[in-house]
């Protein structure tokens, strides 16, 4: 589903990606686990385009993200069209980003009507069933505002798979949450990998990496230190940075 080839990304003299390879499979979760500044949200942005690699190249379902190829030459593609690609990736941010003049409904039913072109009722009753499917069906007429924090991030789920995506990338979903409402988040996108969904997700929590993922990776300066299977990378790290950063956290 994902190839990662070699991406390098700086920002003026800060180099923050330092040539990164990986591979996602269809139907997968890859939990990318890192301290602060390690590379974990940029790698993130990269894979959707919204920022930009200075070398390397990013695929998601055999297609170039950002980019044509031409022989041996890469050439950034118009703008219309990455947002085109865009709708086939799911993102959801750690702030849920939700449109606060707008009610829940409203929110979930304004991409795949404005990007998609699909008819509002049917983009509505696609929005009803996914509100019931994140275990909000009774908040459709809320704004947000009236929303706890989980609540909006469930939204913000239900807003992101609203467009059918091919890939779901979370960052930090729940690091804007109070601690009692990150559970009913981590739920939520537990019973998605457990649908098959293709996922990248960064968080620090390692129980859900523990629970949820096929693959777990350590990001460090840049770099992908480890990766592997959870029960092989948080229980039998081979790399004394990673050792180091689980005696923290767990």
């Amino acid at each position: 589903m994902v190839e990662i080839r070699a991406v390098h990304k700086s920002f003026g003299a800060l180099e923050v990606l330092r040539g990164i390879d990986l591979t996602v499979r269809t139907g997968e979760v890859t939990v990318v686990l890192g301290p602060s500044g390690s590379g974990k949200s940029t790698l993130l942005r990269t894979i959707n385009h919204l920022e930009k690699v200075d070398r390397g190249w990013i695929s998601v379902d055999g297609a170039l993200i950002g980019y044509r190829r031409s022989g041996d030459r890469l050439y950034e593609l118009p703008e219309r069209e990455v947002l085109k690609q865009r709708t086939r990736i799911g993102f959801v941010f750690q702030n849920f980003h939700l449109f606060p003049h707008l009610t829940v409904l409203e929110n979930i039913t304004e991409a795949p009507v404005a990007a998609l072109g699909r008819p509002r009722k049917e983009a509505e009753a696609a929005a009803v069933e996914l509100l019931a499917r994140v275990g909000l069906a009774d908040k459709a007429s809320a704004y947000p505002g009236r929303l706890s924090g989980g609540q909006q991030q469930r939204v913000a789920i239900a807003r992101a798979l609203a467009l059918e995506p091919s890939l779901l990338l979370f960052d930090e979903p729940t690091s804007a949450l109070d601690p009692e409402l990150v559970g009913e988040v981590l739920d939520v996108i537990k019973d998605l990998a457990a649908q098959g969904t293709t996922m990248i997700v960064v968080t620090h929590e390692i129980g859900f990496a523990r629970e949820a993922a096929d693959t777990v990776v350590f990001m460090d300066g840049g770099r992908i230190v480890e990766q592997g299977p959870p029960a092989a990378v948080l229980d039998h790290p081979g790399h004394e940075r990673t050792r180091a950063f689980l005696s923290k956290v767990l």
